[in-house]
């Protein structure tokens, strides 16, 4: 993994390919490489950033209308240039790229090498590559059958793009369980592994499923499975403006994404909501309400942020619908074989639709009988395709690495399907129901006012910016919140820092705290206000540094803490999408006086699609 662009057509395939790999680094990488396929290949690849790589090639022969290249997160090899892709295969004939792993590539290795094969890189791409040439030589047949062929032999996942020197003006893309796109465009077409790098040259896109093979030339295209089968191929819209996808000013597009939080949290409930405020509609639910209405229990599963999200979800659903949650993360589910009955729920969180880990618990759950739903961002996506039915989410593009407006927005669905079901279940009154609608309609206004106090968060993050820990507090809504703030800090200071339920602080963690150490704590005025005050209490006899998240107004915290941080007053239910705006932000600035890249933090990808 992780960023695949191609073109072929008329155009000059350089500015193309080099823009789009630029496109693609929020995605995360160490490496980026292009190649050219014309009368014969030329590969150019470089450790280190885009603008490496363009300062490399300055000189070189980059001419030609068909190319591909690509972003690399190391998986197999250390990041150098060797390793980055392109890859050629050894007698010259093939060059790929490829996002994924091939967990069989020791086997098929061995099996080159006992042919005379010689490996320069250590990477289980170039043994694609090689098995490609292989059965392209000895088999005498087409590049595109030796692709299908060598893919039938391979185990895991991948997306690749392949060309051939014999077979020029032709690029061939395939995919299982690792996101291609197809951009067709007026006698040109366009390859990548999100739709950012195609936005600005066509809006018309194919998502390749699992075991799809494209094949590609200049004005022409047919898609086939693995084994031959023909493909009718089905072509959407992308919803997506080339101004999602810039700074638009901001420093950062972190920074950008956590100022849009009050219209990406509108769009995700409008058209939901009811006008009159007193009905939310989900549309994507509509053939399996029943099965949520009647469940004995829901298993939300995610990764990361969107487990936090799951966390706060498991709250919802308990507290508005009665019905049982229990919370997963997505890479342990399918390891420690779950008890996973018919009637259960599986709710599965991406924010990008294609995380490989939850994509295989979304399998599990299938197989053994459940109704899956999923909640994620981006339409298209593999996740979406898997699942029974489910909700996006319209954050819109998110290219930050670390997720702000995905968080809340996923929030935000999870809301009002537990609205939903509370209300069908008949635990929500028409009053509270229309109370709580009502409620949920005002928090994009509340965020703009706590986005407004964004000088003071930054002066309180240059106090604590040479910070080596930090600890996070909150109770009930609140500890799924500080385990995201503790995250944010983590993924782009590089801050040690740890979210507990406050209660647990006596359990363990109290023995850090220190007057050099932050405490972080989320202090609204919920119904644990007296227990929180009480930690916060703990916390500064043992002259802990206090930083408080609290209601505007509260004057008995704030002559305990060193430092609050105010939001307008919210019921406890929706509270969480505002408590996590002031931890979002102190963790920018803070990032950001440290000198870190905050849109791209070290060894992280925005997506794994990979386990």
């Amino acid at each position: 993994m992780c960023g695949i662009v191609g073109y072929i057509g008329s155009k000059q395939a350089y500015p193309i390919l080099i823009n789009g790999l630029k496109r693609l680094e929020y995605r995360g990488y160490d490496s980026a490489g292009i190649a050219f396929i014309g009368n014969d290949l030329r590969v150019f690849k470089q450790k280190g950033k885009v603008s490496d790589l363009e300062d490399f090639v300055a000189d070189k022969d980059v001419s030609g209308t068909v190319g591909i290249g690509h972003t690399r997160w190391a998986t197999h090899g250390e990041p150098n240039d060797i390793n980055a892709h392109p890859h050629q295969s050894q007698n010259g004939h093939f060059v790929i790229i490829h996002n994924g792993i091939i967990e069989n590539y020791s086997r098929l290795k061995r099996r080159l090498e006992d042919r005379g094969y010689i490996f320069k890189s250590d990477t289980d791409t170039e043994v694609l590559a090689n098995l490609i040439e292989y059965i392209y030589m000895y088999g005498q047949v087409s590049a595109e059958i030796a692709v299908r062929l060598a893919l039938s032999k391979v185990v895991g996942a991948y997306g690749i793009l392949v060309a051939c020197k014999d077979e020029k003006d032709q690029i061939i893309a395939a995919r299982k369980g690792s996101p291609l796109v197809i951009g067709i465009g007026e006698g040109e077409y366009f390859f990548a592994s999100d739709a950012t790098p195609i936005v600005e040259h066509t809006k018309s896109v194919i998502y390749l499923n699992d075991n799809d093979v494209a094949i590609v030339s200049k004005g022409e295209m047919s898609l086939k499975t693995i084994d031959n089968a023909r493909v009718s191929p089905k072509i959407h819209k992308l919803n997506l403006d080339i101004g999602e996808i810039e700074k638009s000013g901001y420093e950062h597009f972190m920074l950008k994404e956590i100022f849009e939080q009050p219209r990406s949290i509108q769009d995700t409930f409008r058209g939901r909501v009811a006008a009159d405020r007193k009905s939310i509609h989900l549309g994507g639910l509509h053939e399996v309400i029943d099965k949520i209405t009647n469940a004995k229990r829901i298993i939300i599963i995610g990764c990361g942020t969107s487990w936090h999200a799951g966390l706060v979800g498991e709250y919802l659903f308990e507290d508005l619908a009665r019905i049982p949650v229990e919370v997963e993360y997505a890479s342990e589910f399918r390891y420690r074989n779950p008890v996973i009955f018919p009637d259960d729920v599986v709710i599965a969180i991406s924010q990008s639709g294609e995380t490989a880990d939850t994509l295989a618990a979304i399998k599990l759950a299938k197989e053994q009988g459940a109704t899956v739903l999923g909640v994620c961002n981006v339409v298209g996506s593999s996740i979406p395709r898997e699942t029974h039915a489910g909700v996006y989410t319209h954050a819109g593009p998110e290219i930050g690495v670390a997720s702000t407006k995905a968080f809340t927005a996923q929030v935000t669905v999870l809301t009002m399907m537990a609205l939903l079901a509370g209300k069908r279940r008949n635990v929500l009154s028409d009053e509270e129901y229309h109370s709580l609608i009502g409620e949920l309609v005002q928090v994009p206004d509340k965020i703009q006012k706590i986005l407004s106090y964004n000088e003071e968060f930054k002066r309180i993050a240059a106090l604590y910016k040479n910070a080596t820990n930090a600890l996070y507090l909150g109770r009930g809504y609140f500890f799924p919140v500080a385990l995201e703030g503790a995250l944010k800090l983590k993924e782009i200071s590089y801050i040690h820092a740890e979210g507990y339920p406050a209660a647990e602080m006596k359990h363990g963690p109290i023995a850090l705290i220190d007057e050099s150490m932050p405490v972080i704590v989320i202090a609204t005025h919920d119904k644990s206000y007296e227990k929180i005050v009480s930690n916060i209490q703990e916390v500064k006899a043992r002259k802990g540094i206090v930083i408080a998240v609290v209601t505007q107004g509260d004057q008995v915290i704030k002559e305990m803490a060193d430092h609050v941080l105010e939001i307008p007053d919210s019921i406890d239910a929706l509270a969480p999408l505002l408590t996590v705006i002031p931890l979002q932000l102190l963790s920018y600035h803070i990032a950001v006086m440290r000198g870190c890249n905050v849109d791209q933090p070290r060894n992280l990808a925005k997506s794994v699609t990979v386990e």
